[in-house]
């Protein structure tokens, strides 16, 4: 149960990351829980053969490579799932930070109600 309640946390931070960024389009309910998916399988499959094979560049830049990272896989989504628009690099950039931060704070509000 918990994986569904995650999931659905995941689609509402995507669907309100692409409210408030006027370069990120997603056309429907559905689509925003098919990028859930396809981002959770990108970050559990890609993304952490990339952290490992940009290691020394992650090092060197302090970690911000991973912002790179996480834009090129929202990219990467965006290609895959048809509805889910990106206009560009610093979109998908922006993308990622803004959902960062909406799922740590509907996640955060969700496991409060656990409690």
């Amino acid at each position: 149960m918990g994986i569904i309640i995650n999931w659905i946390i995941y689609a509402l931070a995507i669907g309100a990351s692409a409210y408030l960024l006027p370069g990120i389009g997603v056309d429907s309910v559905t689509t925003a829980l098919l990028v859930a998916v396809v981002l959770g399988l990108i970050n559990a499959v890609l993304r952490p053969i990339l952290l490992i094979l940009t290691l020394p560049v992650n090092i060197l830049t302090f970690g911000l490579f991973t912002l790179v990272i996480n834009a090129a896989l929202v990219l990467l989504a965006a290609n895959l799932v048809p509805g889910f628009r990106v206009d560009g690099f610093w979109w998908a950039l922006l993308f990622a930070l803004v959902l960062s931060i909406i799922n740590g704070i509907l996640g955060s509000l969700a496991h409060d109600e656990k409690r």
